[in-house]
């Protein structure tokens, strides 16, 4: 029978000692250096627009930060999900999800929680929405649940809706510690970045996270670099 892998993007989780893995350390050090002076713990990951590589960076990222903190992921793009996609995770059913957990007042943060196998971080997918998306995420459910989450896990990882398209990151950024903006290298056109930065509030900013940059590091071609690192599979 076949069997869906997950997705090759997916460095820190299929071949977390590649290269393209070590980009994500890097970030991770940032984020955990920002938790020290500012305690940062529930991070939003967004973007301009779509295709722009948020949700795999936000996968990434709580993957490394997984190799040494209690670390759970939050898929709150509920309009176009694809956390399950990306970690071939096949049909999860709707009885666990974070459409679940803000409907329902009776559940809690664990009742959302998958846990898997191969994954060092915890996972709430986005599930079906009975009500309007913009409904559900004004809920004082969400701010409750964030910060059960933030009493239970050393980083919280928040994969957002792009900012362009919809008013979802927005109402969100309001309950996070800062916000990391995903924007595809020679790809996401200025003026769209402009705009996504006009609508958020600056200090909640805590970098942009240039997606697929393949400008040579420190002033060398990356293969110069490869001897120290294993092979991506």
């Amino acid at each position: 029978m076949f069997q869906p892998k997950i997705d090759r993007h997916l460095v820190s989780v299929t071949n977390p000692t590649c290269m393209e893995a070590e980009q994500y350390q890097s970030l991770r050090l940032k984020i955990e250096r920002m938790q020290r002076e500012r305690d940062v713990k529930v991070i939003a990951v967004t973007s301009p627009g779509a295709r722009d590589g948020k949700s795999v960076t936000a996968l990434n990222l709580a993957a490394a930060l997984a190799r040494g903190a209690r670390v759970l992921l939050i898929e709150a793009d509920i309009r176009r999900p694809a956390v399950a996609r990306y970690l071939a995770l096949g049909d999860t059913g709707e009885t666990r999800s974070l459409s679940r957990l803000i409907a329902d007042p009776e559940t809690r943060l664990r009742d959302g929680i998958f846990r898997f196998d191969d994954l060092a971080f915890d996972v709430i997918l986005a599930g079906a929405p009975e009500s309007p998306v913009h409904e559900l995420l004004r809920s004082p459910r969400v701010p409750f649940l964030l910060n059960e989450a933030r009493d239970h896990y050393d980083f919280v990882i928040v994969d957002t809706p792009p900012i362009g398209p919809v008013s979802d990151c927005a109402v969100l950024a309001r309950y996070v510690d800062g916000l990391l903006l995903v924007v595809a290298a020679h790809k996401t056109p200025r003026r769209l970045l402009e705009a996504a930065l006009s609508q958020l509030d600056a200090a909640s900013v805590l970098g942009i996270v240039f997606n697929g940059d393949d400008r040579p590091l420190f002033g060398y071609r990356q293969s110069y670099y490869r001897g120290y690192f294993a092979k991506a599979s």
